[in-house]
């Protein structure tokens, strides 16, 4: 999908990003039968779905098949999100378009595992779902097999056993020259669903700020420039980088802190 700027007919260069504001009020104008907000809503987090669909390429699945799913997915969150809870909704939206991608791709696998493990898998899906609804956030593995009943190693199990395989030569990256495998990932902690997960809203974050925001974090903490360097290359004064650029990192600590 890399460069693709069409993608089920959408283009995904001229998609429009909500700012946290815009998302509450469209979704409780949704929740009130909005159907003109309710379509706002769906544009404006289809750079979310673009987000999440691009973990899932490279197992021959097609890009235009993943993106609806994931847009099945969007609509499950929007259905069930939550604005009197204090979670963003990407944070809320995240997983269950994943889910909803994951299940698509375990229900079209060619492996079959036995009848009793995948009705403690679909018991498993179901719990979280429920979970997730009424926390607004993703549930632990822990946090399910107490609400089932269930040890925790049988949940695991349960859902190693429908998880999609994945070849160790399959490619994850590439930038032009020797792709990066999975088998160059194995054993590699770094990269979890959690550290995926918030870098999706540290770029969130940081899209919400303006221009002159991101021109000052930049000159600070990718050139290593002094904050009075920074202000006689930008034309305002040191006070003012010091606010702009206190301002700009509470809004991404308080981003990330409620994801």
């Amino acid at each position: 999908m890399q460069g693709k700027v069409e993608i089920c007919g959408v283009n995904t260069s001229k998609l429009r990003v909500l700012k946290n504001d815009e998302m509450v009020e469209l979704i409780r104008r949704t929740k009130q039968g909005d159907e003109q907000a309710r379509e706002q809503l769906i544009e404006g987090n289809l750079r979310l779905v673009l987000s999440v669909i691009q973990k899932f390429m490279g197992r021959g699945e097609n890009p235009d098949d993943l993106f609806q799913v994931g847009c099945i997915g969007l609509l499950k969150a929007i259905a069930n999100f939550d604005v009197t809870k204090n979670v963003r909704f990407s944070t809320y939206g995240v997983p269950m378009i994943a889910g909803e991608i994951r299940r698509y791709l375990r229900d079209n696998s060619t492996i079959r595992v036995s009848r009793s493990v995948r009705d403690t898998a679909y018991r498993v899906l179901q719990c979280k779902e429920q979970m997730m609804r009424s926390q607004q956030r993703e549930p632990s593995l822990a946090e399910i097999a107490r609400q089932l009943n269930l040890p925790e190693d049988e949940v695991t199990y349960a859902m190693d056993a429908i998880a999609s395989p994945v070849s160790l030569f399959e490619p994850v990256y590439s930038d032009g020259g020797d792709p990066l495998t999975v088998m160059d990932q194995v054993r590699d902690n770094r990269n979890t669903d959690e550290q995926w997960m918030e870098h999706i809203a540290l770029r969130e974050a940081i899209s919400r700020l303006t221009d002159r925001e991101k021109r000052i974090l930049s000159l600070r903490f990718y050139d290593g420039k002094t904050q009075m360097e920074v202000a006689n290359q930008v034309g305002i004064s040191q006070a003012q980088v010091s606010r702009l650029e206190k301002n700009a990192i509470g809004q991404i600590r308080k981003a990330i802190s409620v994801s």
